[in-house]
């Protein structure tokens, strides 16, 4: 389906890429190596079972909820789709 002046598939392909891109960045974060005993924001004790479920987690579930929190409110749109964003 055209849109306008798009050439065909344009818009699937923006979806493919904002996708891919958040598939990245999510994979970029996720923690690696070993697991924190202690919370690396609050000093709290991070329970065993968190730690064997999340390899290489840094956070307790309070302070990484408020960081998730923090980032989503920065992720409200894709500003490579955004056509404000283009005519600047």
């Amino acid at each position: 389906m055209a849109g306008g002046w798009s050439r065909d598939g344009a818009v699937q392909e923006q979806i493919d890429a904002s996708v891919d891109d958040a598939v990245k960045r999510i994979r970029e974060n996720m923690p690696k190596g070993a697991s924190a005993e202690r919370c690396e924001d609050c000093d709290e004790p991070i329970p065993q079972a968190r730690r064997e479920a999340v390899p290489g987690v840094k956070f307790c579930i309070k302070c990484q909820s408020e960081r998730d929190d923090e980032n989503a409110k920065s992720e409200l749109f894709n500003r490579r789709g955004s056509k404000d964003s283009q005519l600047r």
